[in-house]
């Protein structure tokens, strides 16, 4: 569709402005991205977590911010230090639309602990709008020679307006809209339809205002998330809802959708700056291997959210920072410093004029690839069973039907936010009939660090009833790579039981427990147990169908 191909999808021809465009494409993702990132948090967890996303944020970001500018130096020589700086400072903000497919699909809730997922989320959003004070350090010094005044205005400007007052508005707009939602809620003013629509209608809100004073936008609707879900008021009113999820969905589609023609691909070559493919290929390699990685091994310790060196190394080649995040807040940084530079000459007679035609081409070029090597990791994850794995084996006995085990979701609802713990939401039991009956349901059992475990059982003692059909017999093999190894059986019968005997059939005397149990979303398993007898009852009381877990 893009101008490679068909040439029918070309951002560039729109208009004169065609950057201003892309600019603001890019800011509205952002925002809405952001404004998510903050809301689906754990109530107060910025704050809680504090120590952690420091180390985790700042000395990472500056550290690789240094290290990309030396590979730049190295591989391009007619660029000066100064300029490789503001290049290296559009390379360092993070992907909060990429990292949601690490913290919210299928393979992070099987294989990533919870507060491995939580801290990429809260890296990610944070590290977005932080990236505005490297870029404007490095501009200042590209084009002012006062290095006094540089300074001056890059603690003034750039950390205390931009940075700190963006946050401090985004994070009064959250608190206040929070309070009159739930003013306007206790007296019937608005519906759960209202708190949903925030998903857009505030992020953006909050994205206008802060952007009209000349602020970060970007920690600004962070911030307001986070303000307006602190005490997770908002987060009860809205869970379930799949809107918000389709909202962002189809945002990032379309992003990266224009993206894909947008890239610059005949600029990646320019010899009269150096621009080569196999020197932005070797940048590539030296991002993925020195930028982030090597920093995370050595500040982890003092981060308490991860425990050991592989959840590190996770971090370093997963994380938010990390060039396989590069994508959206890449190209929002890198249109941005264009806008600040003056138009550039052809030939480039000075560094402000090779910074302006080498801005799109490198950036271009790293997202390119880190989109490519990021949707490919996943993928060879999964088929090296490389992090955690598991194998589901099923024999069935008698020729009886194949169930499922569980509910089958489409992958991306499972981004929806459920809370379970809260005791006042409304459950919903759908009904059974005779032709149809339910299983219970199916068990998540987690351990301490939010790894999903096979579900603790005990063995059922034997029943003696009168079946009037064949039992059918499901034998599961669950592998963990921990080295533990269950196998369970699972029994279903139908059971001909007469209402009107007193001997609906004999169970031992132990009172021994079924486990049943739900996931809810901070990753814990949420026990009710039911003794054998209330099995019994149950399969008098029902429809005549009971099944029986024992553990091998």
């Amino acid at each position: 569709m893009g101008p490679l191909c068909a040439g029918i999808f070309d951002p560039r021809s729109w208009a004169t402005e065609s950057n201003h465009i892309t600019l603001e494409i890019m800011r509205v993702v952002l925002a809405t991205g952001l404004f998510a990132i903050g809301v689906e948090l754990p109530k107060s967890y910025m704050y809680d977590h504090m120590k952690g996303l420091f180390a985790m944020v700042v000395p990472t970001m500056a550290i690789g911010w240094v290290i990309v500018a030396g590979l730049l130096k190295a591989l391009f020589t007619r660029f000066d230090f100064i300029t490789c700086l503001v290049l290296a400072a559009c390379l360092t903000p993070t992907d909060p639309i990429i990292s949601a497919a690490i913290v919210g699909g299928k393979f992070a809730r099987n294989h990533v602990p919870l507060n491995i997922r939580h801290l990429i989320s809260a890296e990610a959003a944070s590290n977005d709008g932080l990236a505005y004070p490297f870029l404007s350090i490095s501009l200042y010094l590209t084009m002012e020679p006062n290095r006094r005044k540089d300074i001056q205005n890059w603690v003034v400007i750039g950390w205390l307006y931009q940075v700190f007052l963006g946050i401090l508005i985004g994070a009064i707009i959250g608190y206040l809209f929070s309070h009159i939602m739930k003013f306007s809620h206790k007296r019937g003013f608005i519906d759960r339809e209202s708190y949903v629509a925030q998903y857009l209608a505030l992020a953006i809100f909050t994205m206008g205002v802060v952007d009209t004073l000349g602020s970060d936008d970007l920690l600004a609707a962070f911030a307001a998330g986070s303000a307006i879900s602190w005490d997770g008021d908002f987060n009860t009113r809205v869970e379930g809802e799949a809107f918000a999820t389709v909202i962002e969905y189809i945002l990032n589609c379309g992003c990266f959708f224009y993206i894909g023609a947008w890239l610059p691909w005949s600029q990646f070559t320019l010899p009269e700056i150096g621009l080569s493919p196999w020197r932005l290929v070797v940048l590539c390699i030296g991002i993925l291997l020195l930028r982030r990685i090597p920093a995370i091994l050595a500040l982890y310790r003092w981060v308490p959210e991860i425990e050991n060196w592989k959840e590190a190394l996770f971090c370093g080649h997963f994380g938010p920072v990390s060039w396989t995040f590069m994508g959206v807040g890449a190209i929002f940084i890198s249109t941005l410093a264009l806008h600040r530079l003056p138009e550039p000459q052809n030939p480039p007679q000075t560094q402000e004029d090779i910074l302006a035609i080498a801005l799109q081409p490198i950036v271009g070029f790293v997202v390119l690839v880190s989109i490519i090597v990021h949707g490919l990791s996943i993928p060879f994850f999964n088929v090296g069973r490389g992090i955690h794995s598991r194998t589901l084996t099923r024999t069935n006995t008698l020729g009886a039907r194949t169930r499922t085990i569980g509910p089958l979701i489409p992958d991306w609802l499972l981004s929806v936010r459920r809370s379970p713990t809260d005791p006042s939401l409304p459950v919903h039991h759908s009904s059974t009939d005779e032709s149809a009956p339910q299983l219970p349901p199916l068990v998540h059992v987690r351990d301490e660090k939010g790894y999903e475990m096979d579900p603790p059982t005990s063995h059922l003692g034997n029943m003696s009833v009168a079946s009037t059909q064949p039992s059918t017999s499901l034998t599961q093999d669950l592998k963990v790579s921990r080295g533990h190894r269950i196998s369970a059986t699972v029994q279903e019968c139908d059971y001909g039981v007469d209402e009107n005997s007193q001997d609906h059939g004999s169970v031992s005397d132990s009172k021994t427990k079924i486990v049943e149990g739900v996931d809810n979303d901070e990753g814990e398993g949420v026990p009710a147990a039911a003794t054998s007898d209330e099995v019994m009852k149950r399969a008098v009381a029902g429809k005549n169908t009971v099944r029986i877990a024992g553990a091998q």
